[in-house]
């Protein structure tokens, strides 16, 4: 029994408040004191769901942070995952195309005005696993063209 409800009972005991008075108090602090439980479930499962997502947090961490060290081993050059190829006129963007490198040797049939010489440019790139501008041309009026390998 709390502090609390001892007071309340010893002051009905001695007059102080009738039990009219005292009822309404009493069912209030029972009330909390069966609340305080469910209260105390509640912030241990709280408690253990921040656990949890500040482990994962940590596991994320340490993939990136390998994953960058990875990067960083000689010879161990990111490889390129898509091919970008963008086109802007007059310094408006008209096509920005992102192709999976799975599929650039079928696109490079489709795609309009890449010649030989380039498709033969960007298949190099792919093949040697680069990253970056493959082609770069832009006009003094804001047109061009950039492919890429991101």
């Amino acid at each position: 029994m709390s502090e609390e409800l001892e007071t309340v009972l010893r002051l009905v005991a001695n007059g102080t408040l009738t039990p009219e008075q005292a009822a309404p108090i009493i069912e209030a602090l029972t009330r909390a004191e069966r609340a305080a439980p469910e209260a105390d479930r509640l912030h241990s499962r709280i408690e253990r769901s921040v656990a949890r997502a500040q482990r994962a947090a940590e596991r994320v961490h340490d993939r990136f942070e390998q994953a960058h060290a990875r990067a960083d081993e000689p010879g161990a050059g990111g490889r390129g995952r898509q091919l970008r190829i963008r086109v802007t006129e007059h310094g408006r963007q008209v096509v920005n195309l992102r192709i999976p490198i799975g599929f650039v040797d079928t696109a490079l049939k489709f795609v309009p005005g890449i010649g030989g010489d380039q498709s033969e440019r960007i298949r190099d790139a792919v093949a040697a696993g680069a990253v970056g501008p493959i082609v770069d041309v832009e006009d003094p009026d804001g047109s061009g063209v950039l492919i890429s390998l991101e």
